[in-house]
Order: C-alpha cells, then structure tokens, then sequence
C-alpha cells in the first residue's frame, strides 16, 4: 500500500491512498470489464483505464472518495473476484482507518490499480481450479 502526503484545498495535509491489488476470475474479461465498469460508477467512482492483453489478463485503474471504501470493496467481490489475501488486507486497513478517523477524511481520493487474472471455467476446470495469486 502507497500513501502520500498531499495538502488540500484549505491549506491541511491529508493521506492520498493508492493501492495495487491483484484477483482472480472465472468471468469472461470482455464481460467483466464492462460488469466492473458499471459498478464502479455506481459507487461514485470513475475508471481512469482499463483493458484485456491476449492472455486474459485484465487492468483496471480507477478512483473513487474514500467515504465509498465499504461499498467499493464489496463491488469487488460482489462481482465475482476472488482477491488475494494481501488484497483483502490492504482494502480491510483502508475501511478501518477511515471508519476510526477522527477527521473527516471521506473526501479523499483512493486510487486502486487492479490486475484480474482471468480463467474461464473450462480453463479453470482443466487446471483443477482457480490458482492463487499474491
């Protein structure tokens, strides 16, 4: 996990979050990136790039005020990720430090870069299973 110290618009510094992530999935990629897409919006957040290599890898950047990290992280896995355990770690900080913050941090910008390694269920199924990734 990447914090950095910016100051904002009145003058006090806040801790911009910027997190690398990486997943698993037995979804289509084409699929799942316009299912990730959707989602994303809905919460409130905007998706900088996103896109599919030959392998099937997916990436995705997007943003989002930290007020949504609750909402953000159950997207992940509402639309069948299967995150890593570091994954899982980083998001769980992110809503614990901004549910015990003692200032009003929810207008801070979090930056998630995810990387989705796809395998389709007949893939999937040949492999015996989703493999793990760190």
């Amino acid at each position: 996990m990447n914090t950095a110290m910016l100051p904002n618009t009145n003058g006090r510094i806040s801790m911009a979050w910027a997190l690398q992530i990486k997943a698993t999935t037995a979804e289509e990629p084409t699929r799942l990136i316009q299912t990730m897409t959707g989602a994303i919006l809905g919460c409130g957040g905007w998706v900088l790039s996103r896109g599919a290599n030959e392998t099937g890898v997916i990436n995705l950047l997007f943003e989002f005020e930290r007020r949504h990290c609750v909402e953000m992280y159950t997207v992940l896995v509402a639309v069948g990720l299967e995150l890593s355990q570091t994954a899982h770690i980083r998001l769980t900080e992110l809503c614990q430090c901004t549910r015990q913050s003692n200032e009003d941090c929810g207008s801070e910008i979090v930056s998630i870069d995810l990387e989705i390694y796809s395998f389709p269920l007949e893939i999937a199924a040949v492999r015996g299973g989703m493999p793990e990734v760190a």
